[in-house]
């Protein structure tokens, strides 16, 4: 059974192989990362595979393994495979699979690994959003990792500064071309029905999933966000009727959205030859909400180094290195320069591009009216509670009450038996 699962996981994702060389010399050792940055042309990934290689250069013996997962397929598997003792040698994956990662043991804390003086050189936010129990899960590879607004300039010279004027201006880029009673061009997209890309509207009407580890979710602001989003697509009509991640990606791809709310990682994706043919990018925050005077505060957190619980001293020794090698600051300005990535460290997090660089410092400006994610177990339970009930308010199916009193309900119940 084990056999067939690891040899399935092989066969459905990509794998780089690369050959030995390496530090932990006289014998073999295969040393496997799973990342969860996907297989895109010019993406995070491939640069994963030529710093490894680099990496693996100095170390006689030493081959590295890359598997690539889809997040929830990453966190998914790592848990299945972690309580067979059998999973990867490091991960490099997202914040908030530290707390449900903690809860069933199944990663080290990296403070005895690498000591206070390495740590105290990462920025204090990004460190804060995985320290749990007094100890610290993680190792930031780089911060952020929140959604804003992106916008065409071609079809949108400035960014809406209000949630009034995102309406109007979606309304007037909403257009049907060819009258057949269905838009062509879209106001605004975004992943509709997705939690994650839901939580700067609940921010921005002064709503949070989580008080601590209680679920605040049938509240004013639950309601009001929930309002907000519905008419947004019913009232106002300036989204698509229906729209995932891919469906948003393209039509602002192919110049089709005037505005898209998405994330830092997808920077560097609106910056190819084939896109600026279409699109002139620029960077905001997400509109301030007119009825509240508040900013969307878009969930931030970071990429994270998590090192499973079962790694004996020779593969911590490994990953030890690894981690070292990725967060210098030539590779975390690597990673700035070419993917748009905050870096970690304090002192890339300085470098001047980031002031100079209108897109980068877009970014960062929005990451600032920003909100750390919440990571503790109880996260996994506001989400799932939350999904259902979002998508049954964005289908007409459900009133923003009756969903938000479902949602708070279903957490208390999600959380009691995770507790039990």
């Amino acid at each position: 059974m084990k056999r067939a699962f690891v040899l399935t996981l092989t066969s459905l994702l990509l794998v780089a192989l690369l050959l030995p060389v390496g530090a932990f010399a006289q014998k073999k050792v295969t040393f496997t990362l799973w990342t969860k940055e996907g297989e895109v042309a010019g993406g995070a990934l491939e640069d994963i595979v030529a710093l490894s290689k680099e990496f693996i250069k100095t170390r006689p013996g030493l081959t590295m393994e890359i598997v690539s997962y889809g997040v929830e397929d990453l966190r998914l598997n790592f848990q299945a495979a972690a309580f067979a003792g059998q999973g990867p040698d490091l991960l490099w994956t997202v914040s908030d699979h530290a707390g449900p990662f903690v809860a069933m043991e199944i990663i080290k804390p990296v403070d005895d690994i690498f000591g206070a003086e390495f740590l105290e050189g990462f920025v204090r936010p990004g460190l804060e959003v995985v320290e749990l129990e007094g100890k610290t899960w993680g190792v930031p590879i780089s911060v952020g990792n929140h959604l804003m607004l992106l916008y065409n300039k071609k079809l949108l010279p400035e960014a809406p500064q209000n949630t009034d004027e995102m309406i109007k201006v979606g309304q007037e880029l909403t257009v049907d071309v060819d009258n057949d009673g269905m838009p062509d061009q879209y106001g605004l997209v975004y992943n509709l029905n997705e939690p994650f890309f839901f939580a700067p509207w609940l921010g921005g009407f002064g709503g949070w999933p989580l008080d601590g580890v209680t679920p605040t979710l049938d509240t004013p602001g639950m309601v009001g966000a929930l309002q907000f989003v519905h008419d947004l697509k019913f009232v106002h009509k300036i989204v698509p009727v229906e729209c995932d991640y891919d469906a948003a990606d393209s039509l602002f791809k192919e110049g089709k959205a005037a505005m898209l709310v998405n994330g830092d990682w997808s920077i560097a994706e609106y910056q190819t030859p084939e896109v600026k043919a279409n699109v002139e990018l620029g960077i905001a925050r997400i509109p301030m909400i007119s009825e509240t005077g508040l900013w969307p505060a878009p969930m931030t957190s970071g990429i994270y180094f998590m090192i499973p619980d079962y790694l004996d001293d020779e593969k911590v020794a490994i990953a030890k290195e690894f981690v070292e090698f990725i967060s210098s600051d030539e590779v975390q300005v690597l990673f700035l320069e070419k993917h748009m990535r905050l870096p970690a460290t304090a002192t890339a997090l300085a470098h001047p591009s980031i002031s100079t660089d209108p897109l980068l410092k877009g970014s960062a400006d929005q990451m600032v009216v920003g909100k750390p994610m919440p990571t503790v177990p109880e996260m996994r339970a506001a989400w799932d509670a939350i999904r259902p009930n979002q998508e049954a308010v964005m289908a007409g199916k459900m009133t923003a009450e009756a969903a938000a009193k479902a949602m708070q309900e279903a957490a208390e119940k999600l959380i009691r038996e995770m507790n039990k």
